[in-house]
């Protein structure tokens, strides 16, 4: 005989208030006695896992759970008790798993009562532990295979790093032209460019010249400009902003005489440099400026197929450059290239202006051919109507 839904009612609240009398075992019973109705909700199967886990059925728990789970993905009492489940059965990476989701949905459930608020303090403790174990026993395989102490900044440790959730995996998101099958490389290795020597032994000579510059008239202009057949992108707020602002010794593919005839060091310097051209486009050198206190918000660039590169002149204490999920700051004479089409933002936290030179370069990756390839594919765009606005840095 079926069981009315009446009696369900009846019966769920029967073990509802035995649960808050304490009497776990009479609520499991009643509980479980609405289990082959099918007519069990998330709800009750929530009682049921919490009478089961208070009578000491630990794998009965974690099925109701499922149960719950299977309704609402997202419960925070049965992703704990799930993960509780796991972590006494020994599968410390199943319970983090489990924790971890609980707690990305915590900040989402608004108000929480006492006990689950103490339940997630205790989860996230208990997070750090398997973390830190896990971790442990890693760098103990990795020194048992003669690996010692892995360099962080090398792709050993920036596996540990994302293995672990320390940092997060950011991809290549270029805003007009994607080029297949290159690396996905935050900065690159300073010697991979040889070139780059003769640039950081000119860093006096091109200070020199930068700073003639910032004693003459005002030669810098905001960075983010509209063009007048293109609309500009704002990056919150930098649009029109002198805060971010360049004097462009090159700009677009196209020589700035006023500027660049007053900085013949700076552009002998950048002779060995495999400079990214195309006609109407690039290069584009530049010194770039950041006033104190400013802040370049997250954003990417506009083409794959190139490298950014800065040379820091003049550098105050407390400027930091972030890349995908590697922060470094600017070192006087230290230059670097990086993928400007990985997310990436800029702080000046110091009183003091920030200035470095910037010049675009092509992909290593990146054979003669190719390049031919993609200058003849823009050429053919401009003459269909494109802007070399399109892919500024």
């Amino acid at each position: 005989m079926s069981t009315a839904p009446a009696d369900i009612n009846a019966i769920a609240q029967e073990g509802l208030r035995a649960l808050q009398a304490g009497d776990h075992e009479g609520a499991r019973q009643r509980f479980e006695r609405l289990v082959p109705t099918g007519r069990m909700n998330a709800a009750m199967w929530l009682c049921l896992a919490l009478a089961r886990q208070k009578t000491g059925d630990a794998a009965g728990c974690g099925a109701a759970a499922d149960e719950v789970l299977a309704r609402e993905p997202r419960n925070l009492r049965a992703l704990i008790f799930k993960g509780d489940v796991l972590s006494g059965q020994g599968d410390s990476r199943g319970a983090s798993a489990f924790y971890g989701a609980a707690l990305r949905a915590a900040p989402e459930a608004g108000t929480l009562p006492a006990d689950l608020s103490a339940d997630l303090v205790r989860v996230e403790a208990e997070s750090r532990r398997i973390a830190g174990a896990l971790e442990a026993g890693l760098r103990e395989a990795l020194a048992k295979a003669g690996i010692a102490d892995p360099d962080r900044a090398g792709r050993v440790g920036e596996t540990l790093d994302l293995l672990l959730g320390r940092k997060q995996l950011y991809f290549q998101q270029p805003k007009a032209f994607y080029f297949p099958g290159l690396p996905q490389k935050q900065f690159y290795d300073r010697g991979d460019f040889p070139w780059m020597d003769r640039v950081e032994a000119a860093t006096d000579a091109i200070r020199g010249e930068l700073r003639a510059i910032l004693e003459g008239e005002n030669a810098f202009a905001p960075y983010v400009e509209a063009g007048a057949d293109r609309p500009g992108n704002d990056y919150e707020g930098m649009l029109g902003n002198a805060d971010w602002s360049a004097c462009f010794l090159w700009k677009n593919g196209t020589r700035v005489d006023d500027h660049a005839d007053r900085c013949p060091q700076t552009l002998a310097a950048l002779a060995d440099a495999p400079l990214c051209t195309m006609e109407g486009r690039t290069p584009s050198i530049l010194f770039s400026l950041l006033t104190p206190g400013a802040h370049i918000p997250p954003h990417t660039g506009m083409m794959n197929s190139r490298l950014i590169c800065h040379l820091p002149l003049i550098v105050p204490p407390g400027c930091t450059f972030r890349v995908g999920n590697a922060l470094r700051d600017w070192r006087e004479g230290s230059a670097w290239a990086f993928d400007d089409t990985i997310e990436h933002e800029a702080w000046n936290r110091s009183n003091q202006t920030r200035v470095v030179l910037i010049w675009e370069i092509w992909r290593p990756e990146l054979n003669a051919e190719e390049r031919l390839g993609v200058a003849t594919i823009f050429a053919a765009l401009d003459a269909a109507g494109g802007g070399a606005t399109d892919l500024s840095i």
